[in-house]
């Protein structure tokens, strides 16, 4: 048997995309293992959330309303989180592998003394045993790993699982955890919100997603991006090396270390498609690639690929669409 313990966030006020994930994921494990699932929440509106994930399959929710992990820092949610595992004792703790989850789970594990595992999309449980599985060289292949330790901390990579789907008829206790560690332990400490500068859609839940790389050869190539993905109802994005250069904010970044995303449609334009941008690409549905560069590796990724100059392409493609949809031009 072995006790799962999800990790849930929360977004507007409900559960996040993620959190509904990782709930799903945990639910699995803990039928695999008799074990039980719990759940661990933050902030102002834990009880709700709480109650969100006890409709998804918890049967106990830890909530810590302190003012202390109002705000996401680093130190607090290391200490909080751990402190709630400990008081559950959960084998296995589950986080999503957001920025949230990349900055906490090796500081969890080796708070924990346990093992950690990253970017896992699947399990299988053998011989009593539990084997993780996750993608490695580039998405190429699939690796599979048990640990050597009791604990283990695992990190689901975002959008490869489908969301827990609620039943409000499930039932379950709602436990407060008192967390009263003090604002000295703060190394790095919040002293101003600046609000997402990427307007209108999160990447993680756009549909449709235009996404430009070094190949637009200046930051002015996003603007006719943006015109694409006004006319398509989406959002735009970008490659690492266009948030390096700093066309773009770093938040607009697609891939590994940036957002993992799964739209129905992606359109890559002037991004040559390393590896690492493929790898947060993996679950979109249909790509397409604009590049002038006939060899680079995104046409292999891509369902549909055009060899051409994106400033010939990318506005006319708009112009045809929205005559196509009605759109008034000007």
């Amino acid at each position: 048997m072995a006790n799962v313990l999800i990790f849930a966030d929360q977004q507007g006020g409900s559960l996040s995309s993620y959190a509904r994930e990782a709930l799903a994921f945990g639910n699995l494990i803990s039928v695999a293992t008799n074990g039980e699932l719990g759940s661990v929440l933050f902030g102002p509106g834990a009880e709700t959330g709480a109650k969100e994930t006890i409709a998804c399959g918890a049967s106990k929710a830890y909530t810590i309303g302190s003012p202390l992990v109002e705000d996401y820092q680093v130190e607090h949610y290391l200490d909080a989180i751990c402190a709630a595992f400990i008081q559950s004792g959960s084998d296995i703790l589950i986080l999503p592998f957001d920025r949230k989850g990349k900055d906490l789970i090796g500081r969890i594990a080796t708070r924990l003394s346990a093992s950690a595992i990253t970017e896992v999309v699947d399990f299988k449980a053998e011989n009593g045993e539990l084997i993780w599985v996750r993608p490695i060289y580039g998405d190429k292949a699939y690796g599979e790993y048990k640990s050597n330790r009791k604990k283990i901390v695992v990190g689901i990579r975002v959008k490869s699982q489908e969301q827990a789907v609620p039943d409000e008829n499930r039932s379950g206790e709602i436990i407060p955890v008192i967390y009263t560690n003090q604002n000295d332990i703060v190394v790095a400490k919040l002293v101003e919100k600046i609000e997402n500068s990427l307007a209108g859609i999160r990447l993680e839940d756009a549909r449709i997603i235009v996404s430009g790389g070094r190949g637009l050869g200046g930051p002015e190539g996003f603007e006719v991006l943006k015109d694409l993905a006004n006319v398509l109802g989406g959002t735009v994005g970008a490659s690492r090396a266009a948030c390096d250069a700093g066309w773009v904010p770093s938040n607009f970044q697609v891939g590994q270390t940036g957002a993992v995303v799964a739209p129905d449609l992606y359109i890559a334009i002037g991004i040559s498609g390393a590896s690492q941008h493929l790898s947060g690409i993996t679950n979109a549905k249909t790509v397409v690639a604009i590049n002038n560069d006939s060899e680079a590796p995104i046409f292999k990724r891509a369902n549909l690929g055009v060899v051409a100059d994106y400033k010939t392409v990318v506005p006319a493609l708009s112009e045809e669409l929205k005559k196509k949809l009605g759109i008034k031009v000007g």
